[in-house]
């Protein structure tokens, strides 16, 4: 990580004041998952087109989310089934920064994310406080929520010159699922996020064409989850848990394929 360190200090800052003009609250992602050295080829080509979101002098912040869903995981179990119209609820912490939101994430069948956000009442995982907002946005009984899963990572936020995309590139991914106490880290790979408001040109999306890092879906809370509890049903997550392995453990994939 001290050579991603040390290509983003030569790009070009952006303060999160500036931020504020690139919400891009509504808008399509697409996501990608590679590993470190990909990244550090990536952040090489990138210097000219992007500049860095910085905070404090800092250049890759340290996030905190806890995920809510029913008892039964019927917002896990809508993903896993293949529904496209679906919703997550989270608690939101940006620890460099200081604020934390409770966030509702609409997905609709067009692929478009819809996000909606109320600042948090501190960092607890209380989800009561925020009712009448989960009432306003979401199907969901707010008493029937409870903690999930909880995960950390790090993030860098590149956005284009044109500030019409943004480009969240996350590390040193690691779970806690509240249920059954397990944990995993995922250090090693590395989830980058394609944010832009309709289908405007995207440099790094040739970037990373180029380097032949394809889209690929990635669900933090499933994934999550699906590493952390084995009792849950995830067939239609199989085919991303088996990418991963084959991300992170090369040797195993290969010996594998050769015996």
């Amino acid at each position: 990580m001290d050579r991603i360190s040390s290509i983003l200090q030569g790009f070009v800052p952006i303060s999160l004041d500036e931020m504020s003009r690139v919400r891009l609250m509504n808008r399509i992602d697409t996501k990608y998952v590679t590993t470190v050295s990909y990244l550090v080829r990536l952040l090489e080509m990138a210097g000219v087109e992007y500049r860095v979101q910085e905070i404090g002098g800092l250049r890759d912040m340290s996030y905190y989310t806890c995920y809510f869903d029913t008892p039964d995981c019927d917002m896990f179990t809508q993903h896993q089934r293949g529904r496209k119209v679906r919703q997550k609820i989270r608690l939101r912490v940006y620890e460099n920064s200081d604020t934390a939101f409770l966030e509702i994430k609409d997905k609709d069948n067009h692929g478009r994310t819809d996000k909606k956000r109320i600042p948090a009442v501190g960092i607890g995982e209380d989800i009561m406080p925020y009712s009448d907002f989960i009432r306003s946005h979401s199907h969901y009984i707010p008493k029937s929520l409870v903690p999930q899963v909880r995960n950390r990572f790090r993030r860098i936020t590149l956005v284009n010159s044109l500030l019409t995309e943004r480009l969240t590139i996350d590390t040193g991914l690691c779970f806690h699922n509240v249920s059954t106490g397990c944990e995993r880290s995922l250090e090693g790979l590395v989830i980058i996020e394609l944010k832009r408001d309709g289908n405007t040109r995207s440099p790094a999306g040739e970037m990373l064409h180029g380097l032949h890092i394809h889209p690929a879906g990635f669900s933090k809370y499933c994934v999550g989850m699906a590493l952390t509890d084995r009792q849950l049903r995830q067939n239609r997550l199989k085919p991303r848990l088996r990418m991963i392995r084959r991300l992170l453990y090369p040797e195993q994939s290969y010996l594998r394929n050769n015996t």
